[in-house]
């Protein structure tokens, strides 16, 4: 029966091309273009810099910081510290406070490093004191908040409880992977990688690997030991200084037997430089 509804000439289920129309398809591609470049330009011209603040006023904000645009939600700045170079990716929320308006009192309550970048959708909130250190690094959708829900009260809508709120401090130098959370009274020390997804409170010491939810550490380095568990991979070598787009070009150009011919007499010349030092 399907075979007798098939156009003649034609397998059923064959999809007929649209015959093309030129002019609607260059007309498409013209507005695809123009409405590119319009958004381009607003996304410049609503990014927030120390030099075109817009409607926020940040207690201090760094040479070279910028906030990208659209922003997210954004109160309480002037309890709000942030670095020099900093990038704050879109939609990344800032707050300073359990709502707008509110006084603080003297002192900043949320501090933001220098060189630190908060990835797209990411959240701070900071309804007490939330320090981020230098040079550190947060994937899409981190979540730090000082404030945690309680429910001491079993009869009482846990919404409607008064919350709980402690300090969190984050050490300079630390990569917090895609998702994680860092909850109310968090003490992460420096150079520590957070895995995507954890859920980080308590303690967690210098140079540490943790991962999970809870977190926990799953490796730790330490001046004795070094890295514990040992690293399952050679430490990356990083790109010599004064390093030509060209010569980059070059190298990736090489085959396998080049390359190890290259590590050869790198290898040799370095066994000669040994040898005329001693």
């Amino acid at each position: 029966m399907c075979g007798l509804l098939a156009p003649p000439g034609r397998e059923y289920g064959v999809r007929v091309p649209k015959p093309k129309n030129t002019f609607s398809s260059w007309r498409r591609r013209l507005a695809q273009r123009a409405v590119h470049a319009a958004w381009a330009w607003v996304q410049r011209t609503g990014s927030v810099t120390a030099e075109h603040p817009g409607r926020l006023t940040f207690r201090a904000m760094g040479t070279g910081t910028r906030l990208a645009f659209p922003l997210g939600t954004v109160f309480g700045e002037r309890w709000i510290e942030l670095g020099s170079h900093c990038i704050v990716g879109e939609q990344v929320t800032l707050t300073a406070g359990l709502m707008p308006d509110l006084d603080l009192g003297p002192d900043p309550i949320l501090r933001i490093g220098d060189g630190v970048v908060l990835g797209r959708g990411s959240h701070v909130i900071a309804d007490t004191t939330v320090t981020i250190g230098s040079d550190c690094y947060f994937g899409p959708y981190v979540y730090v908040t000082s404030t945690n829900h309680s429910y001491d009260d079993p009869h009482e809508p846990i919404g409607k409880q008064w919350p709980r709120m402690e300090p969190v401090e984050i050490g300079p130098g630390c990569w917090i992977g895609t998702g994680a959370v860092i909850l109310p009274g968090a003490r992460v020390g420096r150079n520590v990688v957070v895995a995507a997804g954890a859920v980080v409170r308590g303690t967690v010491p210098d140079h540490a690997v943790v991962a999970g939810a809870p977190a926990r550490v799953v490796r730790r380095w330490t001046p004795a030991e070094g890295w514990v568990p040992p690293l399952r991979t050679p430490a990356p070598t990083p790109i010599p200084a004064g390093t030509t787009p060209e010569q980059l070009r070059a190298l990736s150009e090489l085959d396998a037997v080049a390359v190890a011919r290259l590590a050869e007499l790198d290898a040799e010349e370095h066994a000669g430089d040994v040898r005329a030092e001693s």
